[in-house]
């Protein structure tokens, strides 16, 4: 099966492709210099297959490749970073503090 991530800048979300048809989304809203993402969704025949995890990554990279923080609203997102050190650097040391995530 073949994957693919798009920006949905209109939407406001990164969404998942699988096989050409959509397997879900994460969405996010902007502000001057972090993205807040704020709710994950995998369709349920998607679920389980790691498709979300592909999914926050790809989001986090490109994130991070415009020059964004992160600040992880979402569940999903939030735990993907907790159990990812590297992506913690992404989320401003104001926020860590009130997510609960390492300093």
């Amino acid at each position: 099966m073949s994957t693919e991530v798009r920006n949905n800048t209109a939407l406001e979300r990164f969404e998942i492709y699988v096989d050409s048809a959509i397997a879900g989304y994460v969405e996010y809203q902007d502000t001057v210099s972090e993205r807040a993402f704020v709710h994950t969704e995998i369709y349920p025949q998607h679920e389980g297959q790691g498709y979300g995890r592909v999914l926050i990554e790809a989001a986090l990279n490109a994130t991070r490749a415009e020059g964004l923080g992160a600040l992880p609203m979402c569940p999903m997102v939030h735990h993907f970073i907790e159990t990812r050190p590297q992506y913690l650097s992404m989320v401003p040391h104001w926020a860590r503090d009130r997510l609960g995530l390492p300093q």
